[in-house]
């Protein structure tokens, strides 16, 4: 089964060889990944990784783009060959990991689990920063392992999902959420279902990313968010801006919405050793170990560069460092805030 995993990456070279070694030990047999205006060699990284294992091919610079970076990738990932030629495809973010509860937990086991299915929601769960504040060259989920309860009632945010879709001409396109351009003729037969299985209303063929708030929808597979990581890390997150809306600054609301730190949830680590196993091989390449070694040294010097240019972003440091974790609203306030919530 040949199943594709398309990214979007600027400026995180530091993390590409850890979540390329994870999905591969998760079962995705290619990888289409577009880097954008890179300083630290995350360019340079994924040439390296597209000529060393021939599963990786690398799409510098997309643009023009109307409605952000991410939009522009995903346009040019559509006619690739390695996107054309997938039975299953799942666009995915850099600080997002599936983690599969079926079978042997890969893909292909997921898929296995739900039987005629034309797409799969993988709902996030959030997993918060748990008081992580220099970044550490390590995999993210060794790192954080707090997350949000498994059925929030709000935000809806945190219900938000990422579709692994059958490439069986339905849908024309990737998208960032969903996939795009329904074929008329098929769509009245697409069947979605969500993480545990189950079957989703028809609507979702048509509309929809994210699965209702309140629900639990993760009993098959689950895709671990780290939207934080080390406050070192958000710091250069909100330099770099957003991928999907360019022009939307991150800021406080986004740490404070997304600081999930209640529950333990170390599942993903049952893949470790199979994600070790392939990181060991990509890094035995000495210019591959090189150009990893010269993103970390960006990172690091970047944020010192950072925190000495300006006043907001020791501002936004030192309010991470003061803020909680995020809470699930008492039981009368969420009442009181549904009032004014149109479904």
């Amino acid at each position: 089964m040949e199943i594709c995993a398309i990214l979007t990456v600027r400026n995180e070279g530091a993390f590409l060889i850890d979540w390329i070694a994870h999905h591969i030990a998760c079962g995705v047999t290619r990888f289409v990944v577009a880097s954008n205006d890179c300083d630290d060699g995350t360019d340079a990284i994924l040439d390296r990784l597209a000529a060393l294992t021939g599963r990786v091919a690398h799409l510098p610079n997309p643009g023009p783009w109307k409605r952000g970076p991410q939009f522009a990738a995903l346009d040019k990932a559509a006619g690739h060959p390695f996107v054309t030629g997938a039975d299953w495809c799942l666009p995915l973010d850099i600080d997002e990991f599936v983690n599969v509860h079926a079978g042997d937990r890969t893909l292909s086991a997921l898929v296995a689990a739900c039987p005629g299915a034309s797409a799969i929601t993988l709902t996030w769960r959030l997993f918060g920063n748990a008081g992580v504040v220099a970044w550490d060259d390590r995999p993210v989920p060794d790192t954080f392992t707090r997350a949000a309860p498994r059925a929030l009632p709000w935000p809806w945010r945190a219900h938000l999902f990422k579709t692994l879709v059958r490439n069986d001409g339905t849908y024309a396109r990737p998208g960032v959420h969903r996939p795009r351009a329904p074929d008329p003729a098929r769509i009245g037969q697409a069947v979605w279902v969500d993480g545990s299985g189950r079957p989703l209303p028809p609507r979702y063929a048509r509309a929809g990313s994210f699965t209702p708030p309140g629900t639990d929808c993760h009993g098959l597979v689950q895709l671990n968010h780290y939207p934080l990581g080390a406050v070192d890390s958000f710091i250069l997150k909100a330099d770099r801006g957003r991928a999907v809306h360019d022009a939307d600054r991150i800021g406080m609301d986004y740490w404070v919405e997304r600081n999930w730190c209640d529950e333990e949830d170390t599942s993903i680590a049952a893949l470790a050793p199979a994600r070790n196993r392939a990181k060991a091989a990509l890094m035995a390449d000495p210019q591959l170990a090189l150009l990893h070694a010269g993103a970390a040294d960006w990172r690091r010097q970047r944020f010192a560069a950072l925190m000495q240019a300006a006043e907001e972003t020791r501002a936004l440091y030192a309010r991470c460092l003061m803020a909680g974790p995020a809470r699930v609203p008492a039981p009368a306030d969420l009442a009181r805030l549904m009032r004014f919530v149109r479904p």
